[in-house]
């Protein structure tokens, strides 16, 4: 990749669409930058949490003494074990599963049980986790991957319009787990001109494209805003504005009369070299209490099955796209693999000549992984519910319902020899009313669970037109 890391004044016109101007002091460190790496309504303080931030393997864990959420390196500074296997104990410090040395909130070994009495094995620094600084900020728990001593001078990257009225939005959150990386997740995000026809009847509709015209106002190693005039759908909805805050948040803000403020937000977090985690919040001011009302009353796992399915439209060939880039060049040379002849693309392209002009790549030298078959393209249990509580307990919970249904047809079939002596019609036509709601309720939930496990083959935007 090629990167200026000197001081001094880039002017760059890429493809002759739009120009920069700005003082590059030095490159961008993706180490440098706080990552939300989970929703404070789906961690459980009772329980410990493992993720992979850009290749480090962590845990999350609540600390009761300072009540506040403490992030380690997830290896055990005895043998390398991985901490998360572990368990809060009594005395609140997270506990190693092999040996049971435990930590205090700030990394420091408080017992080894295995110490001869009289020595102080854990006065050393070498007992010692590695943790890191963590923040919550608008619901999220974000986490410093870099050196401590910078968290508190850099910024945490949280959506700007919210903190004017925090109170005034209802939010619809989800998050899950990528096939591809945080880039890629990014140019997908910020290019709006594709969802009229890759998520065509899911939030989208092929009969609202027309030309975008997207426009650069502002843009430096930080990121960029930019404007579209005329806004989706045929301009009916308003302008609307794009903010990219370096390297991985994103959010479209668009206000109509018809329906009132809505922002469009996705982080990317990156877990490894093609995967990242997505969290996407689609914070509403609605200018009816109607909508905001139902949105409430909506449970959040139907959501994010909804969610879900719009994801699907394009990750399988999201997937394999970054690879195709990738075998191109990657995104140093996007101006030679694109093809990029109108305004449609112009944020794509800013996106990428920020990647050229600032980003160090955080996976230097690791190549992709082999392309994965379709079917593990479409998992949802291991990319969003086993990680997810809500859609955890609601699998359990549509589980029983299913068993219990099950357990009444079959006490109601075995009244049935009952009811044939009796000669009643009326008893005979309740039993078969209620075997038919009994069973195709039982039919429901069979298709409903499926839909926690994996996605559907055909995308609704290739199903057949009325």
């Amino acid at each position: 990749m090629a990167v200026s890391c000197k001081l001094t004044l880039v002017h760059n016109i890429v493809m002759e669409t739009f120009s920069t101007s700005t003082t590059v002091s030095e490159c961008f460190d993706w180490q440098e930058v706080w990552y939300p790496i989970a929703y404070i309504k789906d961690l459980d303080k009772s329980q410990l949490t493992r993720f992979t931030l850009l290749e480090q393997d962590i845990v999350i864990w609540w600390y009761k003494k300072q009540s506040d959420w403490r992030v380690f390196l997830d290896q055990c500074p005895h043998r390398l074990v991985s901490l998360s296997e572990g368990r809060i104990n009594n005395q609140g410090y997270l506990e190693c599963p092999y040996h049971g040395w435990s930590f205090s909130g700030d990394g420091t070994c408080k017992s080894i049980p295995q110490k001869h009495p009289g020595s102080k094995p854990e006065n050393s620094k070498r007992t010692c986790v590695k943790s890191f600084p963590t923040s919550v900020r608008q619901g999220l728990l974000f986490v410093y991957p870099g050196d401590p001593k910078n968290a508190a001078m850099s910024k945490i990257p949280i959506i700007e319009p919210l903190e004017l009225e925090p109170n005034s939005w209802v939010y619809l959150d989800t998050f899950r787990d990528l096939p591809y990386g945080a880039l890629t997740l990014m140019e997908n995000v910020l290019d709006s001109s594709h969802i009229p026809y890759t998520h065509h009847r899911t939030v989208g509709n092929r009969a609202n494209v027309s030309p975008v015209e997207l426009e650069v106002v502002d843009s430096g190693e930080w990121g960029f805003k930019g404007v579209w005039q005329e806004g989706p759908r045929r301009g009916t909805l308003g302008k609307q504005n794009t903010t990219f805050i370096a390297p991985g948040l994103m959010w479209h803000d668009l206000t109509s009369s018809k329906f009132g403020r809505t922002l469009t937000v996705v982080y990317a977090t990156p877990i490894r070299k093609g995967e990242c985690r997505l969290f996407a919040r689609f914070p509403f001011k609605f200018s009816s209490k109607i909508p905001m009302i139902l949105l409430k009353l909506t449970p959040r796992w139907y959501s994010h099955i909804k969610q879900n399915l719009i994801l699907e439209d394009d990750q399988i060939f999201l997937h394999h796209q970054e690879r195709y880039l990738e075998a191109q060049g990657g995104s140093s040379n996007f101006s030679k693999a694109f093809y990029l002849p109108t305004k449609a693309d112009l944020f794509v392209l800013q996106l990428h000549t920020w990647v050229k002009e600032y980003s160090i790549n955080p996976f230097a030298g690791k190549n992709l992984s082999p392309a994965l078959p379709k079917e593990v393209l479409l998992d949802r249990y291991n990319s969003h519910t086993e990680k997810c509580r809500i859609c955890r307990t609601a699998l359990t919970n549509l589980k029983r319902a299913r068993m219990g249904i099950a357990v009444v047809i079959v006490f109601i079939w075995a009244l049935m020899p009952v009811l044939m002596s009796t000669r009643n019609i009326i008893p005979m036509i309740a039993y078969y009313i209620f075997m038919i709601i009994g069973v195709v309720a039982w039919l429901y939930l069979v298709n409903l669970e499926q839909k926690f496990y994996r996605g559907e083959n055909k995308p609704p935007r290739n199903l057949k037109e009325n």
